[in-house]
């Protein structure tokens, strides 16, 4: 993908290296990939060693916001070194008071869509859930059509369809697939509180998205470190929102009793749920990163691509079953996966095939 002509802030930007783009990228793929696979393996630990609290495990996945203090002290530090030498003021923070109120609602939104998947995750497998999450990228491509003017090709709406119709299937054979002890009906609600996370998220990566353009036409440049700055917002709000479910579900009182019953101890209670909100950081600052690097689709994208590993590690560490159904899933979803990327491939070059033809019809003769 040519970052360049990607690249959402190319404008305002454009002190910023080619070289630096791409680690950027990367080092948000990265983080993207440790956040998508380790968080559910470690939310759904919890869940099978005896935790029983969906506003906690909701909680847990923004409350590790606070970290993004550190990039962004380093950042500010970095940038008053700068400015010293020039004799000139630094400002603490980019964020303006309307962007705080748009990453406001975002972060409320945010908090939901966590619980909504939390509460999803305590009652299916996580390779049931991973492959449910997989339609996420549906999801991610429908309202990046509707809200940012994505453009949506057939091979989009091919991956559509059969993500769908792999969720569909996983609906339809849930016989031997229930967790242990977990009632039909309970299943089938975890089943669409899983999809419903999966749309909401498919819809709050594009709004991030037009949350961006919508500043630059403002004419606000946006650089990684207001990214990281509109983020801690987000993940603030988000909090909150999980901390009234959490005093409301009096989960605060609750937590010193279930450390103790917790199965596996109770310093590896702590030292689950800890690690659980460190990666779930590394999840949400890979993804806005790599909207801001890319587009929204890319981040849809990239977590689509990461499910066949959160499927086999669940696999290995949870000895989950992966039936028949699962695997034909699994196919339908990488099928979808293929046909998008080949479709964005073959936008991309059709693209840079009308950019160097119109560059060859300009030059005199």
């Amino acid at each position: 993908m040519d970052v360049e002509s990607s690249y959402p802030n190319h404008d305002g930007g454009a002190t910023m290296s080619k070289g630096l783009r791409k680690a950027l990228i990367v080092l948000n793929c990265v983080f993207m990939a440790l956040g998508n696979t380790g968080s559910p393996l470690l939310l759904r630990l919890y869940y099978r060693s005896g935790g029983k609290r969906q506003w906690l495990s909701s909680w847990l996945q923004t409350a590790g916001t606070p970290l993004i203090l550190l990039p962004l002290l380093c950042s500010y530090v970095h940038r008053s070194r700068r400015h010293q030498r020039r004799s000139s003021s630094v400002p603490l923070f980019f964020i303006t008071p309307r962007l705080v109120l748009a990453c406001a609602v975002l972060g409320v939104l945010t908090g939901l869509d966590n619980f909504l998947y939390a509460y999803g995750l305590a009652f299916l497998p996580v390779s049931t859930s991973s492959l449910l999450i997989s339609t996420q990228l549906a999801f991610t491509a429908l309202f990046a059509f509707l809200v940012v003017r994505q453009m949506f090709t057939a091979y989009s709406i091919n991956a559509v369809a059969l993500l769908t119709v792999g969720s569909v299937m996983l609906g339809l054979h849930v016989s031997g697939d229930r967790p242990e002890g977990e009632s039909r009906g309970k299943y089938f609600m975890g089943f669409g509180l899983t999809l419903g996370a999966a749309a909401l998220y498919g819809l709050i990566l594009p709004l991030v998205e037009l949350m961006y353009v919508m500043a630059r036409r403002r004419g606000l440049v946006i650089t990684y470190t207001l990214v990281l700055e509109m983020q801690l917002v987000m993940g603030m709000f988000a909090t909150a929102f999980c901390t009234v479910g959490m005093i409301v579900n009096h989960d605060f009182q609750v937590i010193p009793r279930e450390a103790r019953n917790f199965e596996l101890g109770e310093f590896r209670y702590y030292v689950v749920i800890v690690w659980n909100a460190i990666f779930w950081q590394f999840f949400f600052v890979g993804t806005v990163g790599t909207i801001f690097c890319v587009n929204a689709l890319l981040a849809g994208i990239i977590m689509a691509v990461l499910i066949p590993v959160t499927e086999v590690l669940a696999v290995i560490f949870f000895h989950e079953k992966f039936s028949s159904e699962k695997v034909v899933a699994l196919v339908l979803s990488l099928w979808g996966l293929a046909s998008y990327s080949y479709g964005e491939y073959r936008q991309e070059k059709d693209n840079k095939n009308k950019a160097n033809a119109a560059i060859t019809i300009q030059q005199p003769t």
